[in-house]
């Protein structure tokens, strides 16, 4: 199975309290680490000269190719963190955007940008290249500007249609133009509190393996790419179930060293109901 996952890859600079570390992001990283631990994803991105190439060679290490689309400058976030949940987040720079796929046969087009560098039009096209699309939103709804992170109402039409879309509960409040039907599955997550799913227009509600973490950075990206493999192997529920599992254990262990079967075991526990929730 090949993945394409298409986004920026990051500079994070983390801040806690009076600690700063600085070290790889991205959706695009987060999803494709995730998918290593199943196939060997490729990576499509823009990044500048200052980006560290020992980061590179890190992702390529666990079977992860990474095609480079050379910019003037990495886009640079700083986190700023209160707590595992809350957190400022503020644009540094921004890597140029991403306007041509590469050549080559995938089976699977992951789309995850998180500074609005890819535009609706390239989703477009994909849909005719490609048999199966997810998608996380928070990069189309992300104001692409230098500062405080601010969202943005968009007219989402262009997403009609893809296999998967995830979003948190606020942010598909900004996606105008698109309804739970309008995508095969929506993946709604709200943090650690219990998340909607709907496939093929039916509601499920889902709560989410309560264990403690220091962080919840890349859930929602590790959130989408697990639930993308597993709806591609299992039925829906299953796939739901796993995929929760997955990402409790990556929070916990910040890290994808654990086993499948600490995943299968972890996912018989959570829970998922047909709802009678019609919009979030």
């Amino acid at each position: 199975m090949k993945f394409l996952v298409v986004g920026h890859l990051t500079k994070d600079i983390i801040i806690r309290g009076s600690k700063i570390e600085e070290r790889i992001g991205g959706g695009a990283y987060y999803s494709a680490l995730a998918l290593s631990k199943f196939c060997s994803p490729v990576i499509l991105t823009s990044i500048g000269q200052d980006f560290p190439k020992e980061w590179i060679e890190n992702l390529e290490s666990y079977g992860i190719e990474v095609i480079i689309l050379p910019s003037k400058e990495t886009t640079t976030y700083e986190l700023r963190y209160f707590d595992s949940n809350t957190r400022k987040l503020k644009l540094i720079s921004r890597a140029s955007d991403i306007k041509k796929l590469p050549e080559g046969k995938y089976d699977t087009f992951m789309v995850n940008p998180v500074a609005g560098e890819i535009l609706g039009a390239l989703v477009e096209d994909a849909k005719n290249r490609f048999s199966f699309i997810s998608a996380d939103a928070q990069g189309f709804i992300r104001e692409p500007k230098v500062g405080e992170v601010k969202l943005r109402e968009i007219n989402a039409s262009f997403l009609r249609g893809l296999n998967v879309l995830h979003s948190d509960r606020g942010e598909f409040s900004c996606l105008n133009m698109l309804n739970p039907t309008d995508v095969e599955v929506l993946l709604i997550s709200d943090g650690s509190n219990p998340g909607i799913a709907y496939h093929r227009g039916k509601a499920y509600s889902y709560w989410p393996a309560k264990l403690h973490v220091s962080e919840s950075t890349g859930a929602g990206d590790v959130f989408l790419a697990s639930f993308t493999y597993f709806y591609k192997k299992c039925p829906f529920i299953q796939a739901l179930k796993r995929a929760n599992a997955f990402t409790a254990l990556f929070l916990k262990y910040r890290h994808f060293e654990f086993s499948i079967g600490e995943v299968n075991e972890l996912a018989a526990s959570i829970f998922v109901e047909r709802s009678p929730v019609v919009l979030p």
